[in-house]
C-alpha cells in the first residue's frame, strides 16, 4: 500500500511541428525542450532496478512539475486564455501526435503493456498528468516503507513518514479528481483506458482510500507493535499494551468503514472499463476487504475495552472472514489449519522478502499484515477468555450486519493549474535561436519503444537495428 504503479514511457514529440506563436514564438520549442527531459528520466526510471527507483522519483517529480505548465501554456494558447494576464496566441499547424505506454491497460503475461497512439494535445496533457499523479502515490510507497526498516523509526520519524504520505496522496486525488471533470469535454472515448473517464474516476476514490486508511495508521500502534514483534534486530523482549480510547478505536472503525465504500466505488467503476490490468483489479478488491477487516478488529478493540471480550472475539472472527482468512470447513471458530495454514504463512514470508528488497511489496493492499494483527489479539484475547472471563462468543454475521455508515475524514483538496512566471512568458516574445535544438535525450529508444524503422530481426542485440538494414546480407 499504496498501490505500486508503473510510470509510462513516450515517443519523441516536437511541439514546433505542431504549433506557432506569433506573441510567443519560443513557445514551441521550449516546451518540447522540457518535454524531451521528461521523456529522458522516465526512460531512465524504468531502466532502474526496482531498488533504486524510489530514490529517483524525486528526480522525476522535477521534470515533470517544470514540463507541465507549458503543456498547459500551449493549451491556454489554443483557447485564447491569458496566462499571468498576458495574451498569448498559439496557431494549430498540424495535429499532435505521440505515443504513451499504457501501463494499466491489460496485456498477456510477460509482455510489456502497449504503447498508444494519441492525437491530440489534450491527451498529451492528460497522460502527463496522470504520471504526475502515479509518481505522487509512489512516493507515499517510499515513505511508508521506512516503517518497515530493519531499524525501526522513532514515534516521531513514523509520525513525519506517515504524514507526508498522506500529502501525497492527496495530491494525487486531487489530480485524478481534476481529470474527472476535465473528461466531460471529450467529445469520443479516449483510446487509452489508462485516461478514460471509469479508469480516472476509480483511481481518484482509490488514493482517497489509501488516504483514509493512512490517517488511521497515523494513531493506530498495533502495526508498530507487530512489525516490532517479527523483527529480528530488536532487542525489546517486552513491550507494553499499546492502549486506545474506547472513543477512538470506534472513531477508527468509521473511517476504515468510509475507506472500504471509496473502495467498493472504485471497484464498481473499473467494472465499467474495459482492458484493465488484472493488478490493479484485484489491489483495490483487497484494499475493500483490508478496510473492512480493520473496521471489524476497531470493533472488537472497542467491545474488549468494554468488558466485552467474547463480542470483541466475534468482531475478530468477522475481521479474518471479511479479508478471507477463514478456515476451509467454513468454521469461524477455527483458524485455518493444514494446507491453508502453510499458504497463508508462506505468502506472509514472500510479502516480508519483497519488503526487504523494495520491490512490489504491499501489492495485497496490506491485507496479511492486519492479518497479523488479527491472529496476535485474537490468540490474546481467547487465551485471557478461556482462563478469567469465560464470555460466550457470539456469531459474527450479527455484528457485519449492524455496522454503521462510514465516516469522512479528508476534504477533497483541489488541483491548483500550474502556470509559468509572468517572466519566464515574457522571455519568450524572443524568437527562437537557430541555434538551438530540441532536446530528444541521452537514453536510447529499445526495439518496442519505438516504431520508426521496423523491429530488430530476431536474436539480434538492442540497439544494432540499423546493422541489419539496407542491402546487407548475413550467411
Amino acid at each position: 500500500m499504496p498501490f505500486p504503479f508503473a510510470l509510462p514511457t513516450t515517443s519523441y514529440l516536437s511541439f514546433t511541428d505542431c504549433f506557432n506563436s506569433g506573441t510567443h514564438p519560443s513557445l514551441p520549442l521550449t516546451a518540447t525542450i522540457c518535454r524531451g527531459v521528461v521523456r529522458d528520466a522516465l526512460k531512465k526510471h524504468k531502466r532502474l532496478p526496482p531498488q533504486s527507483q524510489a530514490s529517483n522519483l524525486s528526480n522525476v517529480l522535477a521534470t515533470l512539475n517544470e514540463y507541465i505548465p507549458y503543456v498547459f501554456a500551449l493549451d491556454s494558447g489554443l483557447s485564447g486564455a491569458p496566462i499571468n494576464g498576458e495574451e498569448v496566441d498559439v496557431v494549430l499547424v498540424k495535429e499532435v501526435e505521440v505515443q504513451w505506454r499504457a501501463t494499466l491497460t491489460a496485456t498477456l503475461p510477460g509482455r510489456e503493456p502497449p504503447r498508444i497512439k494519441l492525437r491530440s494535445l489534450e491527451a498529451e496533457l492528460f497522460f502527463v498528468l496522470s504520471t504526475l499523479a502515479y509518481t505522487y502515490s509512489l512516493l507515499a510507497r517510499s515513505q511508508l516503507r521506512t516503517l518497515f526498516d530493519a531499524i525501526l523509526p522513532s514515534s516521531e520519524q513514523r509520525a513525519a513518514a506517515i504524514a507526508s504520505a498522506m500529502r501525497y496522496l492527496l495530491d494525487a486525488n486531487a489530480i485524478h479528481t481534476y481529470l474527472v471533470h476535465r473528461s466531460n469535454q471529450w467529445s469520443s472515448p479516449p483510446a487509452a483506458a489508462d485516461i478514460s473517464a471509469p479508469v480516472l474516476s476509480a483511481l481518484a476514490s482509490l488514493t482517497m482510500a489509501e488516504a483514509t486508511l493512512i490517517a488511521v495508521l497515523k494513531d493506530d500502534p498495533y502495526p508498530a507493535v507487530v512489525a516490532e514483534d517479527r523483527n529480528e534486530n530488536s532487542k525489546d523482549w517486552m513491550f507494553k499494551n499499546p492502549d486506545i480510547p474506547k472513543v477512538r478505536a470506534h472513531l477508527f472503525a468509521r473511517l476504515c468503514l468510509a475507506a472500504a465504500e471509496h473502495a467498493a466505488k472504485a471497484q464498481g467503476m473499473l467494472g465499467r472499463a474495459s482492458r484493465v490490468d488484472e493488478g490493479l483489479v484485484k489491489y483495490i478488491d483487497d484494499l475493500r476487504r483490508t478496510a473492512r477487516g480493520k473496521a471489524c478488529r476497531f470493533f472488537g478493540i472497542d467491545a474488549e475495552l468494554g468488558g466485552e471480550t467474547g463480542k470483541g472475539i466475534a468482531w475478530l472472527r468477522a475481521a479474518r472472514k471479511e479479508m478471507g482468512f477463514l478456515a476451509a470447513d467454513g468454521d469461524e471458530g477455527k483458524k485455518s489449519r493444514g494446507f491453508s495454514k502453510l499458504k497463508k504463512e508462506w505468502a506472509e514470508r514472500r510479502e516480508d522478502r519483497k519488503i526487504e528488497k523494495g520491490g512490489d511489496w504491499g501489492s495485497d493492499a496490506g491485507k496479511l499484515e492486519e492479518g497479523r494483527i488479527v491472529d496476535m489479539l485474537e490468540k490474546k484475547w481467547v487465551k485471557a477468555n478461556d482462563t478469567m472471563n469465560v464470555q460466550l462468543i457470539p456469531s459474527s454475521e450479527p455484528l457485519l450486519a449492524s455496522m454503521p455508515s462510514g465516516r469522512e475524514y479528508h476534504s477533497q483538496k483541489p488541483f491548483t493549474v500550474p502556470t509559468l512566471d509572468a517572466d519566464v512568458v515574457a522571455r519568450m516574445r524572443a524568437p527562437p535561436d537557430p541555434t538551438d535544438a530540441a532536446f530528444k535525450g541521452g537514453e536510447e529508444d529499445s526495439g518496442s519503444d519505438e516504431d520508426e524503422g521496423g523491429t530488430a530481426p530476431v536474436g539480434a542485440f538492442p540497439g544494432t537495428r540499423a546493422e541489419y538494414s539496407g542491402s546487407n546480407t548475413y550467411f
